[in-house]
């Protein structure tokens, strides 16, 4: 300590410092693989984000206190060094050693340096605007690295132009790491990224695997400027990095694959963050942070998929000009610099001269989202004629899938609850509680967007509601009205009996994909929150039959397979023969085998119907053709179309044998891709058998299984329908050794297998062991969880008996 306060000027500090090279996937950590020989070989590499840099070198470790980093590496004579800047020396030394020094970075925060060193290779560059691309990757691995080379290149060039602002750096290296505790990281210059995520071969990978990594790709590269060269002052402005670069990730593939409609995808992930938006325990995009655990748990889908979909929302509001021109403004004033969230709508509401701040506070710092409820206005079917719409009224309130002890309201039309009353003793009407939340719920500025179908045609219109209510009288009169326009706006609708007839009746005609995904995912949250029952969503889902939109059908797909779980015996047995009849119908249209010339996403989704029709239908037929397509996949990767072997893959998984898993357990180490490594690995969660699924839960402690995998395999065995609970057992009982030896961040991760459980006893059991033990770096989501397994087991108990009886009676 000083004896003394120093008087102000300039000094210079000599600090004596050691760190470790550790094996828990954070700070300057291994990383190991096997070359092509079976050779062991290690890598070092580093993982900063959100407070690890002070592990491998002494720094103010904080987002605002930016600095320029001259890092020089002492290396092995053999061995890749690679960091965010480019080389400018390389000299070996008496004793055999490298030193190797890099370019000064640009100023920016600790968390974003970065250096690896190891057995590597680098792909040949290609350059964008005089900016080298490489693909970092172990050795052996070059085949793999033209796909994500290609994404890269393209996305650097979208995003310099859509920011107005070349990239920031000197270089770009993509670097393709066997064990990273992340998905990716966007260090500038030297972007870090789970293997499977950038080595790809585009000829045996599924769409999804290929726009899974796209996306990432896009996603870091969105960093470079919007994290990396303005940055938030403070961890709570997590979300204005994460938020945006997902949802500059969307606009970059609409650019680079229109084909893939990758809007109508990020409907999937919307929907898992209204998910979570919809309980008690949901949290703010924006709330404080006080400790390095809190910083860990902000990164979740909260921040990434529920931000994300607000900017879109306020983007289509806006319109994508104005929008734009305040992102742009936005960089170039705080360019190098930190920033709050304020900072942002500033910038936009100067471009668009709109009540930015006013709209966006209401989204950022409230929890939760709204339903809005719609209707015509003045009531009655018959006050106009021909059942025209003159006027509309809106009402808002949050949405909530309720506390799981209140009794919940039956719908009397589409869209949920009429607010009920209860008489006292003394015959004086009081509201329910569901009332109660309904009269104190919080209010949001929600831009809506309308398209109105009229005599003349259809038209948009726009309006703000941001009060309880909203009436609004329509130009002309109108046939019909689709509320969320597009279904960019975060917020459900609930639209009443007339109006919601009017849509179901043209559902093919009058809504685009995107808002059929829209209008199927509010009435399963409505099963969810106890307003609309099973069956009555299973007559919906049958309106759906000539659906060919693939990610429609996903959500079908999960809402179908989340209630073939409420039933068993025969029941289950009507339910699968349900869907089997559902299914059949686009499949028989898609076919079995890929046409020439076909569409992207029709292979997607014959693959998706295929994996449907054996996996929760159990269709014989289906099933033996899918063990043919298995086995014709062995020959060779051109064998079987991709998404189909995938499907094949699954179906053989789900009805599986010893001999099957001893066969997949092999390939989940020797199959020749990542990708396909990963699709082996994780089915081994869901084979029928007792005996497989105890060594599938042994080889997550017992190193056969890298860490970076094991918390999601056991994740997945908490999902296998026959011993889901056996899986929970496991973690339960060896919660020590889980946590000493997996990655602390996806601990929380692996917890979200917990909400397939649906049995009240093993629940209570659950909350109770959770009680004591708690997980610092992920409180709030593993709350989440927890508040959404007690919704399934609500769900069980409420629709297990009813949708039994219903599924019966159909059969007779």
């Amino acid at each position: 300590a000083l004896a003394e306060a120093l008087e102000a000027g300039s000094y210079r500090l000599h600090i004596d410092f050691s760190g470790s090279l550790n094996d828990k996937l954070r700070g300057f950590y291994r990383s190991r693989y096997e070359d092509a020989s079976g050779r062991p070989r290690v890598i070092a590499a580093t993982q900063f984000e959100s407070t690890e840099a002070r592990r491998a070198f002494p720094c103010f470790d904080e987002p605002d206190l930016k600095a320029v980093f001259a890092v020089t590496l002492v290396v092995e004579r053999e061995l890749f060094a690679v960091s965010n800047g480019p080389i400018v020396s390389d000299t070996l030394d008496e004793g055999g050693a490298r030193t190797v020094r890099f370019a000064d970075t640009m100023r920016m925060s600790t968390y974003l340096v970065a250096f690896v060193v190891g057995p590597l290779e680098a792909s040949e560059a290609v350059a964008i605007d005089g900016i080298p691309i490489r693909i970092v990757h172990p050795i052996g691995q070059g085949r793999l690295t033209r796909y994500a080379l290609e994404v890269a290149r393209f996305s650097l060039e979208f995003f310099a132009q859509y920011y107005a602002i070349a990239y920031p750096g000197d270089k770009l290296d993509l670097v393709a790491l066997p064990d990273f505790a992340m998905g990716a990281m966007e260090n500038l210059g030297c972007v870090t990224f789970r293997e499977t995520l950038l080595l790809v071969d585009p000829q045996t990978a599924t769409q999804g695997e290929l726009k899974r990594s796209a996306e990432v790709v896009a996603h870091e590269l969105a960093h470079m400027w919007f994290g990396d060269l303005v940055t938030m002052r403070w961890w709570n402005g997590i979300w204005l990095n994460e938020a945006f670069a997902t949802f500059m990730a969307m606009k970059a593939l609409e650019a680079y694959r229109p084909e893939w409609h990758p809007w109508v995808e990020f409907s999937l992930g919307r929907s898992a963050a209204f998910e979570v938006d919809a309980l008690e325990s949901s949290r703010p995009i924006e709330y404080p942070v006080e400790s390095p655990a809190d910083a860990e748990g902000m990164f979740d889908v909260l921040t990434y998929q529920k931000g994300a979909a607000v900017l879109r929302m306020l983007e289509r509001y806006l319109g994508e000009e104005s929008f734009r021109n305040g992102i742009r403004a936005y960089l170039a004033k705080h360019s190098y610099g930190n920033t709050e969230t304020q900072d942002l709508w500033a910038a936009i509401e100067e471009a668009s001269k709109e009540p930015v701040e006013r709209i966006m506070t209401t989204w950022i710092f409230q929890l939760g989202f709204p339903r809005v409820r719609v209707a015509r206005a003045g009531g009655q079917a018959n006050a106009r004629p021909e059942g025209e719409l003159g006027a509309l009224r809106f009402a808002q309130e949050r949405f909530l899938l309720g506390r799981l002890s209140e009794p919940r309201a039956k719908s009397k039309a589409s869209g949920g609850p009429e607010a009920r009353a209860t008489t006292d003793s003394d015959g004086r009407q009081e509201s329910s509680p569901s009332a109660r939340r309904e009269e104190a719920s919080p209010r949001w500025a929600v831009p809506l967007l309308l398209r109105l179908a009229t005599a003349t045609g259809t038209t948009t219109q726009r309006a703000l509601l941001d009060g309880a209510q909203l009436d609004l009288r329509l130009s002309e009169p109108a046939l019909y009205v689709v509320v969320n326009a597009e279904a960019t706006g975060y917020y459900r609708v609930s639209y009443d009996q007339e109006l919601f007839r009017a849509l179901t009746g043209r559902l093919f005609e009058a809504l685009a994909p995107v808002e059929r995904f829209a209008l199927l995912d509010d009435a399963w949250a409505m099963v969810l929150a106890g307003e609309q029952s099973a069956d009555a969503f299973l007559a919906l889902a049958a309106t759906f039959a000539p659906e060919t939109d693939v990610d429609v059908w996903k959500a079908l797909v999960g809402a179908l397979g989340h209630l073939s779980r409420l039933v068993d015996g025969e029941p289950l047995r009507a339910l699968r023969e349900t869907f089997a009849r559902l299914l059949r119908s686009p499949l028989e249209r898609a076919g079995w085998e890929p046409r020439p010339g076909e569409p992207l996403r029709d292979r997607e989704l014959r693959g998706l119907l295929v994996e449907a029709l054996c996996v929760i239908g159990l269709d014989e037929a289906a099933l033996l053709r899918a063990r043919g397509l298995y086995d014709r996949s062995l020959i060779g990767p051109s064998a079987v179309e991709p998404n189909l072997a995938a499907a094949a893959l699954a179906a053989v998984a789900s009805t599986g044998k010893a001999g099957d898993y001893e066969r997949f357990v092999a390939q989940s180490k020797r199959a020749p891709t990542p990708q396909e490594r990963l699709r082996y690995l994780y089915s081994l969660a869901a084979f029928p058998g007792g005996e497989e699924l105890e060594r599938t839960l042994a080889m997550t402690l017992n190193g056969e299984v890298r860490t970076q995998n094991a918390p999601f395999l056991l994740g997945a065995a908490m999902r296998n329908r026959y011993h889901g609970e056996r899986a929970w057992s496991f973690i339960r009982d060896n919660w020590e050794a889980i946590t000493a030896a997996f990655p602390s961040n996806t601990i929380v991760r692996m917890l979200s297998g917990l909400r397939a459980l649906s049995r009240r006893t093993i629940a209570s059991e659950v909350e109770a062991f959770f009680a004591e033990h708690p997980v610092p770096q992920g409180q709030i989501s593993l709350r989440q969880h927890l508040e959404l397994m007690m919704v399934n087991v609500a769900l069980r108990e409420r629709e297990e008996q009813r949708l039994a009886a219903e599924l019966l009676r159909g059969r007779a």
